[in-house]
């Protein structure tokens, strides 16, 4: 059987006992409208049989009533208290008011005991399970005690009945229920269990120490006090998430008791908790974060703005989480102005609700403040934009956002820092590549970019390069008579002009001092020709800065397949001195190529 799947069982008809095993009962009541269902279990034995949690007297009349169905009341010698609680304890007295025989025993462990004495029975002796072996014996039919201490009590334990494989589990694997429901039906069970456990188990490490503590167990079926019951196929994977969860829900609660709600927000946490560990990137984090949060608000977008020195970066989706330097926006300046101690003064949660009837376009979104215990101010926010308008109930969940600011922070300053290191990687490398003069590339680049297109345009013909080499006429005499301050100036003019022309795909290289190679892509040596004479005769054209008339000379080659890129810069650098020879103000071709 498929383990999501699950055999449906029959539903007690009313007032009647049902049995779930050979020879064990549920003689539970069914309180119309209570989530909180408690179970009392019978396991019918003879003048053995063992009454399990026994009830409160709400709901002990009914249950004494399905007793009777099954067997005389008289032959109940056993009473299972798994914890001291009423709601299992209370019907106590009642019960001791009815025992006729003198053997009649009270199962607890002794902490538990310490507090039920209390109710100064009379015919029911202590039968403390440390002192008896975890086990008792009902002339043959063996039960099995398994310690699960603070679970939800210091004393708490569950039961096993070696004959039926059942285990009796208390309050574990117990549920909040909308419904009555005597049968789990699927895994879906799980999300009653979740919020249950979440809030009435202290932590995990307590919660995992009691499964463990009866993991060894062939367990064909779980009866616990609340909830439903739950049987052999999902089993196994109702644990495996059980032992996952993270309790002790109300530490985060500050105000709010609302068990749903800090249920959401408890697994929101766990969440990005392993977004942050199973995720390095901040893009893949922040993916996450947004379905994570939509469980709590109707949020539709997420955005980070963060302080990195006298720079604001905001990372948006819109460049998928990537990051650009911005201007704060008017409707978050005012809150970067904040200092630490003004938030956590005024607001401790650290959040708060957008709403600005006097700006529609804004709509309204939640601005959680990330706060570094390093810095007196506020460095980062993160903002939440919601679909609509909140409602009330809606508006009490924003507090509690304040319990992700913590990892939030933590993962937008990781981000930010990443960030600022790809743009200071980026700038060093457009400073090893770049000329600062003409903010043309280097020879550096050109070694490693042009022989990339040598190998492309080795294996396509049609992948054509060719290459033009400028050089400006007569250079040397400008800076001997003017100074290098107007020879730079002269180079800048000269390169602005061959910048304005160049295509998309073009790749400007300063060879060093005024000459200028340009390798063009896709282009025939006709093509360069034209660039060439377009580029020499604009700058005839244009008067330097300086008033100093400047002219160029241009060699042009196309590449041949298989050709070096050494051997391609011979060819053009010798069409250019041809150009030279000739008179400068010129443009050469290299007389290899035909066309």
């Amino acid at each position: 059987m498929n383990e999501d799947q699950q055999t449906p069982r029959r539903e007690p008809a009313s007032g009647e006992p049902y049995e779930i095993a050979e020879g064990v009962w549920w003689v539970g009541c069914n309180i119309e409208g209570d989530e909180f269902q408690c179970h009392s279990y019978l396991i019918e034995h003879g003048d053995q049989s063992v009454l399990i949690d026994p009830g409160a007297p709400v709901s002990f009349v009914e249950t004494l009533g399905k007793i009777a169905k099954v067997t005389p009341f008289e032959n109940i010698r056993y009473f299972v208290c798994h914890h001291p609680d009423p709601d299992i304890t209370a019907a106590l007295p009642q019960i001791d008011g009815l025992l006729t025989r003198s053997d009649a025993f009270l199962v607890s462990h002794w902490r538990a005991y310490s507090l039920l004495k209390h109710y100064e029975l009379k015919h029911l002796s202590p039968f403390l399970i440390e002192k008896e072996g975890w086990r008792l014996d009902l002339n043959g039919r063996v039960l099995e005690f398994r310690f699960t201490p603070y679970a939800h009590f210091p004393g708490a334990f569950v039961t096993y009945d070696t004959q039926t494989k059942t285990l009796f589990s208390s309050d574990l694997l117990g549920g909040f229920s909308g419904g009555f429901q005597l049968f789990a039906k699927d895994l879906g069970y799980f999300e009653q269990i979740r919020p249950f456990h979440e809030h009435y188990m202290p932590s995990n490490e307590v919660l995992r120490n009691a499964i463990s503590n009866f993991s060894d167990l062939e367990l064909d079926r779980i009866a616990p006090q609340h909830g439903s019951i739950i049987e052999r196929p999902l089993i196994e994977p109702i644990l495996a998430q059980l032992a996952q969860l993270e309790c002790g829900l109300y530490l985060m609660a500050k105000q709010d008791t609302d068990v749903w709600r800090l249920s959401l927000l408890n697994r929101a946490l766990r969440e990005l908790t392993n977004a942050m560990i199973g995720h390095r990137d901040f893009p893949e984090i922040a993916d996450t974060l947004g379905p994570i949060l939509s469980r709590l608000l109707p949020i539709e977008r997420v955005e980070f703005f963060s302080h990195v020195g006298q720079r604001l970066l905001h990372l948006s989706p819109d460049d998928h989480f990537r990051g650009d330097f911005v201007e704060p926006p008017a409707r978050l300046a005012p809150y970067f102005a904040i200092s630490q101690e003004v938030w956590r003064t005024h607001v401790p949660t650290r959040v708060v609700l957008l709403e600005e009837p006097d700006h529609p376009e804004h709509g309204p979104a939640v601005l959680l403040a990330l706060c570094d215990s390093h810095q007196d101010d506020v460095h980062a926010f993160a903002l939440f934009t919601l679909s609509r308008p909140l409602e009330e109930l809606e508006k009490r969940v924003i507090p509690l956002l304040g319990e992700l600011a913590e990892p939030i922070q933590v993962a937008v300053e990781r981000g930010s820092i990443h960030r600022v290191l790809d743009f200071e990687r980026w700038e060093f490398y457009e400073r090893s590549i770049r000329d600062p003069l003409t903010k043309f590339f280097t020879r550096v680049y050109m070694h490693d970019t042009i022989t990339r297109l040598l190998h492309i345009h080795d294996r396509n013909e049609s992948a054509l390069i060719s290459l033009v080499m400028f050089d400006i006429d007569r250079f040397k005499s400008v800076n001997d008579t003017f100074g290098h301050g107007v020879g730079d100036s002269v180079l800048r003019d000269v390169s602005m002009v061959v910048h304005n022309s160049l295509r998309s795909g073009d790749i400007p290289i300063r060879l060093g001092g005024d000459e200028i190679a340009v390798f063009l892509t896709g282009a025939s040596v006709l093509d360069s020709l034209e660039f060439a004479r377009r580029v020499r005769a604009e700058v005839e054209a244009t008067t330097s800065a300086e008033k100093i008339r400047v002219t160029l000379s241009a060699g042009v080659a196309e590449r041949h397949q298989g050709e070096s890129l050494n051997d391609l810069l011979h060819r053009a650098d010798t069409a250019l001195y041809r150009a030279k020879d000739g008179g400068r103000n010129q443009v050469c071709k290299d007389p290899h190529d035909e066309r």
